[in-house]
């Protein structure tokens, strides 16, 4: 198990990560360096040999392997992103970028999204240095950038350029899994991720005929976008079950002691209650209209209208979302994808999610594990590409109340003392044996 230290400087080093302000506005505005530099040292202060790496200045990566005690089996990737998305500290109790440590608790950007992982990885490898210990298969750790917008800096860049550094590597683990899900009827479930669905966010542009705001035109361009987003925006997407949610139906449905029922999901969904919110948005695709932008003054009609809407799709449904944004958009608008990344699947009946599901319950025997798919995306997209499953493993044990999924993004994120140092514990259990 984890040394006591181990439990400490997880806390430190989540402080420390928080602190060093790596915000991606999008569009190359981030500097990640001065994190990557941070977790580098840690590593290295451990023994490993980390090397930074950059596809843009100031947008580093950082990739260590750590040797495994059976050369035979395939190595791991356990990786974590540096960048955090805006937060204005007016609407905060608490300084986002203060890292502060109050009432077991610690405050800021990437509490939970997703220095505290960062800082468990580092924490775990640095207790395996001091008591001597080796995992049993090679271990590549990676600490990304540019995670919060289109990966081409961060693990994008890794996969395309500097594939050989994850040599060996087929499965991989990361964020948004394994956290405290509280029912409200005093049960604790614990998803695992093996599944996202893909990323499809778009630009749709209308055309028409500019002219004045006076006069009769029937090819006004923001009618048009107008009515194509509201299409959009209504329609309803039919019922699609991957395998990851369909385990994740039947295994929740066990949980709860009811038959499980695949023929009626949305009646099932409602027996499960609260703990239905872990599969409602995966069992369909979905698109919903985000921005718009259309016209310079109130009497010109514009002769081009955009709108921008983010689209999701499940895995193997990908060429229905297409067709389907054809016929809902129509003759007069066009669109394309701004950023596109695949849809995931992994599988829940292999040796590696027993693994998982074992780590879990041995720290918090009171729990139900179950796997699920994400909603959004992680960098486990971009992995992909080199033959590597992703899982969504960041353990926390959360208390009852706190709303961990609305604190991704979200104004106050934070993340317990006690979390943390759970994290660590259940991590360290599944690296030694995975």
């Amino acid at each position: 198990m984890a040394d006591e230290r181990a439990l400490d400087e997880v806390v430190t080093f989540t402080s420390d990560l928080i602190r060093i302000d790596t915000t991606n506005k999008g569009g190359g505005d981030c500097q990640e360096r001065p994190a990557a530099e941070y977790a580098a040292a840690r590593l290295a202060e451990a023994g490993l040999e980390p090397v930074l790496l950059e596809r843009t200045p100031g947008r580093t990566n950082v990739v260590a392997r750590l040797e495994g005690s059976d050369p035979s089996a395939d190595a791991l990737l356990v990786h974590g992103h540096l960048d955090v998305v805006p937060a204005e500290a007016a609407d905060w109790s608490v300084h986002p970028f203060s890292g502060e440590v109050r009432d077991g608790v610690v405050w800021g950007r990437g509490a939970v999204d997703m220095k505290n992982m960062d800082a468990m990885i580092l924490a775990v490898v640095r207790s395996w240095a001091r008591e001597g210990i080796r995992p049993r298969r090679d271990v590549v750790i990676a600490f990304t950038a540019d995670e919060e917008a289109s990966a081409e800096d961060g693990s994008g860049f890794l996969a395309d350029r500097h594939a050989h550094l994850f040599e060996g590597c087929t499965e991989g683990i990361s964020e948004s899994g394994a956290f405290t899900f509280h029912d409200g009827g005093g049960r604790q479930i614990y998803p695992v991720a093996a599944g996202e669905r893909g990323t499809a966010w778009m630009k749709l542009t209308a055309r028409g005929r500019a002219g004045h705001g006076s006069k009769v035109n029937t090819e006004n361009a923001v009618t048009r976008l107008a009515a194509a987003i509201t299409r959009i925006g209504e329609h309803e997407w039919p019922l699609r079950l991957t395998p990851t949610v369909r385990a994740a139906l039947t295994e929740l449905a066990a949980v709860y002691g009811i038959r499980t029922d695949l023929s009626d999901v949305d009646a099932l969904l409602e027996k499960l209650g609260t703990a239905g919110k872990l599969v409602e948005a995966t069992v369909r695709n979905s698109a919903n209209p985000t921005m718009l932008d259309a016209g310079y003054k109130v009497n010109v009609i514009p002769g081009e209208a955009v709108a921008h809407v983010d689209g999701r799709y499940l895995s193997g449904a990908e060429d229905e979302f297409r067709a389907t944004m054809d016929r809902l958009t129509g003759p007069d608008v066009d669109w394309e994808f701004a950023h596109h990344e695949v849809a995931l699947q992994a599988p829940v009946d292999t040796p590696t999610f027993a693994r998982m599901r074992a780590a879990i319950e041995e720290f918090a025997p009171e729990g139900h594990v179950v796997p699920y798919c994400m909603s959004g995306g992680t960098d486990a997209k971009q992995f992909s590409r080199l033959g590597i499953t992703g899982y969504g493993f960041a353990p926390l044990k959360l208390p009852e109340g706190f709303d961990y999924q609305a604190l991704f993004h979200g104004v106050d994120e934070r993340v317990p003392v006690e979390a943390l140092r759970f994290g660590v514990r259940v991590l360290d259990r599944f690296m030694r044996t995975a």
